[in-house]
């Protein structure tokens, strides 16, 4: 594999997009399609969660395997490059994911996170985001 520039590495940076990824714009047209409405990213919560049901006070994050270190997944490894950047910055992703979650739950929201790697298997998806929807709060 070719190493890249610090220029052209800073450039596929700048590219990623935190909102309206593909993993976020599949499970969106999934949950639209099943009846469910929602709001998007609301800045006024915690996270500012990727989908929200204000009226059953459930939200869903829709998390990138890599940017947000899935342990159960090949793709949510540390490079083996650059640690000490690295490391930090992915450490902090999930520090914030779990701040932002247990917020959230002081205020009364119930949280899901939606990994990049389960939208593999839409039905397996669709059947989790469906419990979690259809189930009580409380």
């Amino acid at each position: 594999m070719d190493k890249l520039s610090p220029e052209r590495r800073s450039a596929n940076m700048a590219r990623i997009r935190s909102q309206n990824t593909s993993p976020e714009l599949t499970l969106r047209k999934l949950i639209h399609g099943l009846g469910y409405r929602f709001r998007l990213h609301r800045n006024d919560l915690p996270g500012k969660p990727d989908l929200v049901f204000p009226s059953r006070k459930k939200v869903i994050f829709v998390h990138g395997c890599f940017w947000h270190q899935h342990s159960e997944c090949r793709d949510g490894r540390v490079p083996g490059s650059r640690l000490e950047y690295w490391g930090p910055k992915l450490r902090r992703n999930q520090e914030r994911d779990a701040l932002a979650q247990s917020s959230l739950k002081v205020q009364g929201w119930r949280c899901l996170a939606v990994w990049e790697c389960e939208l593999k298997d839409f039905t397996a998806a669709l059947k989790r985001v469906k419990r979690f929807l259809g189930a009580a709060h409380g």
